[in-house]
């Protein structure tokens, strides 16, 4: 098939980049580099089954791509992932989250486009402490920016869906990590240690406890999804089991053989809009046959060393 990837360059969308075209699919991937790195695609660019365009969704140039080109299917990943800088910023996550999702929309062409994937997120949910979530949990109240453009991304994209008879599979993540990470816990935690290796500076308490998934497992659980769903559907997904922000650092100090002392910021979370502890309810995407290789712990030590080596 003829894919799109928007937010190809970026961590996860340059991992998926990897697979689809492994698996003999011709991918065209955009990205406007702001959070994505043209070197986490750069194996690719020789590849005649693969093209880069470095462009913003929210672009003119966007609107022609889509105009000229066809594709059977889309995977929107465009989106500001970082939630702390979306903090700072009122407008980042409207533009660069809800924006470029409605111009994926818009532009979807349903005669062409067969399915579409949207990487929705955990921060929907807001702050529902330990209990077990599931897809249909209410009340939805979003604690970030990042959190509330995911949520009217959705939204939008099941109206476009009903009007346009579009093919949409959503996956909720957790916190993803793997290879080609530009941002998170890991990421801060191993450019912290290489300015100074004696002292790591960790945000809250250390106590905020979350679910990561490996992103590998993640890409078997869109496909899976993808192949399985119909109209418009769902999807929680996360490994077995979570970790603390404390069991990180001393991951990562270990596998950078440091001992530094650990100094915490205090409060039971590292930032405004960050939500301290959830956990997810995955028992409608294992009912398609999925499974997670890696349980939330080994993951975070596997992602360390990737991003070691």
């Amino acid at each position: 098939m003829r894919i799109l990837i928007t937010g190809g360059a970026g961590f996860i969308g340059s991992n998926l980049v990897k697979k689809l075209l492994n698996e003999g699919n011709r991918v065209v991937a955009v990205d406007n580099l702001v959070l994505g790195r043209k070197e986490f695609i750069s194996e690719f660019l020789d590849i005649d089954t693969f093209e880069f365009h470095e462009m913003d969704v929210l672009e003119a140039s966007f609107d022609e791509l889509m105009k000229e080109d066809t594709f059977q299917e889309i995977y929107h990943l465009a989106a500001n992932s970082d939630i702390r800088e979306g903090s700072k910023d009122l407008t980042r996550d409207l533009h660069l989250t809800f924006m470029t999702t409605f111009q994926v929309m818009k532009n979807a062409d349903p005669k062409e486009v067969k399915k579409i994937f949207f990487s929705s997120t955990s921060a929907i949910y807001g702050d529902m402490g330990a209990t077990k979530i599931h897809e249909e949990a209410s009340p939805l109240k979003p604690i970030s920016f990042y959190g509330a453009a995911k949520l009217s991304s959705e939204a939008y994209i099941s109206a476009f869906s009903h009007m346009h008879e579009l093919e949409v599979c959503m996956l909720r993540f957790p916190n993803v990590i793997g290879p080609n990470l530009n941002h998170t816990v890991i990421f801060d935690f191993i450019n912290k240690l290489k300015v100074d290796s004696k002292k790591l500076t960790i945000l809250g308490d250390g106590k905020q406890t979350k679910p990561y998934m490996h992103v590998d497992d993640l890409l078997s659980a869109i496909e899976i999804a993808m192949e399985n769903h119909s109209g418009f559907d769902v999807y929680n997904v996360a490994g077995t089991g979570s970790t603390t922000v404390r069991e990180i650092a001393m991951i990562v100090s270990e596998e950078m053989n440091l001992s530094p002392s650990f100094e915490f910021t205090g409060g039971k979370t590292g930032w405004k809009g960050d939500v301290p502890v959830y956990d997810f309810n995955t028992s409608k995407i294992k009912s398609l046959g999925w499974k997670e290789t890696l349980n939330s712990t080994e993951a975070v030590r596997l992602a360390t060393q990737q991003n070691l080596s």
